[in-house]
């Protein structure tokens, strides 16, 4: 096992060499080949703990999740400017995304896991970190909430202006889907509005950033309001930041989930604690597939 772990370890840190060096990572026959490399030997179950790795191979993790971001959000802008210029309906042509059907599958895992801690229809959910093709809130709102309006949180007003545009010919989603340029951590009492936030994976890229926007969020979400957050877990967390439960100050940890499949994310649902104690309530939490019956327990690591 040790050995498949340094065999790991050292092809992570050959490609992030190899990414480190490039001039652009928009995308490019060259980029995209070396994150398909990258997402490939990060995706099949690992028991690595990126906790454990050396000064060194926690340094370039950092570095390799930065550049994933980086690359991430340019390869969102460049099929939003497609999509947005060159189709009349772009919502019927997401699929020229690369990674669309994943996003379809997350969004289905998420939907499953909210219906499971909240029983009704929720009137407003706010998606913070929504980016130039928000992808997340599109798929609820047209496969899974069709009722419900989304406000989707960006600091960068060209992604909110590509945003929305994909939506501005859709009677239905111009209506339902809002868009706000606006820094998450400066807006405080509108976070009462929403029974359901979503913190998209790279939204605070190392973990202090992420712990002070949880904590903003815990401190002006509504009572009772759900907050979902994406992580990681084993390899995919050199591609993702992880959130562990004693990050989530405020809110209770309902449950938590690691697919295994081409989904990279893992999910975590926490609830906004009723009472003034601002500490995770249980010592311990689900760890459950939603797809199927039944679940167990993990203890969680502080």
């Amino acid at each position: 096992m040790v050995c498949e772990e340094e065999l790991l370890i050292e092809k992570v840190c050959k490609l992030y060499d190899q990414l480190s060096t490039l001039e652009s990572l928009k995308p490019s026959k060259n980029v995209d080949t070396l994150f398909t490399q990258l997402v490939n030997t990060c995706m099949p179950p690992s028991p690595i703990d990126v906790t454990k790795l050396s000064t060194n191979v926690q340094e370039i993790r950092t570095k390799l999740i930065r550049l994933c971001g980086e690359a991430e959000g340019l390869l969102e802008s460049h099929y939003s400017t497609i999509l947005g210029n060159s189709y009349e309906n772009p919502l019927h042509d997401l699929n020229i995304f690369p990674y669309y059907s994943n996003y379809v599958k997350l969004g289905q895992l998420e939907f499953t896991i909210l219906n499971q801690h909240y029983t009704k229809t929720p009137s407003k959910i706010a998606f913070v970190g929504s980016g130039p093709l928000p992808l997340t809130s599109i798929v609820l709102a047209t496969n899974h909430l069709p009722t419900t309006t989304f406000h989707n949180y960006d600091i960068d007003p060209s992604a909110n202006s590509k945003a929305s545009r994909l939506v501005s010919s859709d009677p239905d989603l111009s209506k339902r889907m809002v868009f706000h340029t606006k820094d998450i951590s400066n807006v405080t009492n509108d976070l009462e509005d929403y029974e359901v936030v979503y913190l998209a994976a790279l939204v605070g890229m190392d973990i202090e950033t992420k712990k002070r926007i949880i904590q903003h969020l815990a401190k002006y979400m509504a009572k009772g309001a759900l907050l979902m957050v994406r992580s990681a877990h084993g390899a995919r967390a050199f591609l993702y930041p992880v959130v562990n439960p004693s990050d989530l100050g405020g809110f209770e940890v309902l449950s938590m989930f690691h697919p295994t499949n081409e989904v990279i994310n893992s999910v975590v649902i926490a609830q906004k604690c009723l009472g003034s104690n601002n500490k995770i309530l249980s010592n311990e939490i689900k760890v459950s597939n939603p797809l199927i019956k039944g679940n167990v327990t993990e203890e969680i690591g502080h």
